[in-house]
């Protein structure tokens, strides 16, 4: 029994609620309820999902390790095993988050991809809960390109968990419902502000801020977007897609009633805005 409740995530996820229900109290972006809307829903991604996603994500690693221990030893690899672990552990961070970068630009990019990418940008209430939505299939192939590459490397393997462990609390940061002003890190690191704006349904937002630790690559390769003293007031996307968990679970395999136009640029579809919640001008 115990291995199951470790698999399902439940004391990460009582930590969790722990270190950041208090913390979305105290730091609050959005003035919101703790018991909100589709609450049960993310519950179930964070419980279900998470299990159906560490499954996924041990196979794709799986598949990494084994196709290492076929390529071999090589000398670059002895020369990276080296190094201390810390430095190890920041390279693992920059490498991986350089390919999740691109690898997160082509979900939003390809229209198959985008199916099950937007079940992600689905969530139209941020905060540390909501961050757990995400489709198996998409973060096995988001975060196993991200991590293959670390793994044919060469870094050592506690490096590599390292990484992926401080990953996790940052993911779930970056999602969270609070106000934090960190301007000094912004231009490197990406931060709750910086990430809200890449769910944001305002139409200068679309298609920014993709990468996940280090907001740097955004500015680098000109994606990068982050208004002074502003944060979006709407999230979410225009497509219909279910409320509930298990229909979201089967939303990417349903027949697609996009118009060829939404077809052809998928992130390029947020729900239109009510008047009567206005959104801020970043103009």
């Amino acid at each position: 029994m115990e291995w199951l409740v470790g698999w399902l995530g439940l004391p990460r996820l009582l930590l969790l609620a722990v270190v950041f229900v208090p913390l979305e109290r105290l730091l609050a972006l959005h003035d919101r309820p703790v018991v909100r809307r589709e609450l049960s829903t993310d519950l179930a991604w964070a419980v279900m999902g998470g299990a159906l996603v560490r499954l996924a994500f041990a196979l794709a690693m799986l598949g990494a390790f084994a196709l290492r221990d076929l390529l071999g030893p090589t000398a670059l690899a002895a020369r990276i095993a080296a190094q201390p672990l810390w430095l190890q552990c920041i390279e693992v961070m920059v490498v991986s988050d350089f390919c999740f970068y691109w690898v997160h630009r082509m979900f939003h990019a390809v229209p198959a991809l985008w199916r099950f990418h937007a079940v992600h940008h689905s969530i139209e209430e941020m905060d540390w809960l909501a961050g757990h939505r995400v489709h198996p299939l998409d973060q096995a192939l988001t975060k196993g390109s991200a991590y293959l590459p670390v793994i044919l490397l060469g870094f050592s393997d506690w490096a590599v968990a390292a990484a992926a462990f401080l990953y996790g609390w940052h993911t779930v940061l970056l999602h969270a419902n609070v106000r934090l002003k960190l301007r000094f890190l912004e231009g490197v690191i990406a931060t709750p502000a910086f990430h809200h704006w890449h769910h944001g349904r305002e139409r200068k937002a679309w298609d920014r801020n993709f990468a996940a630790q280090f907001s740097l690559f955004d500015r680098l390769f000109g994606t990068a977007y982050l208004p002074k003293g502003e944060a979006p007031t709407l999230y979410g996307v225009e497509e219909p897609v279910p409320r509930s968990f298990l229909g979201q679970l089967a939303y990417p395999f349903r027949r697609s009633p996009a118009s060829p136009a939404a077809v052809a640029q998928p992130v390029q579809a947020p729900r239109k805005a009510s008047s009567s919640s206005p959104i801020t001008s970043t103009a």
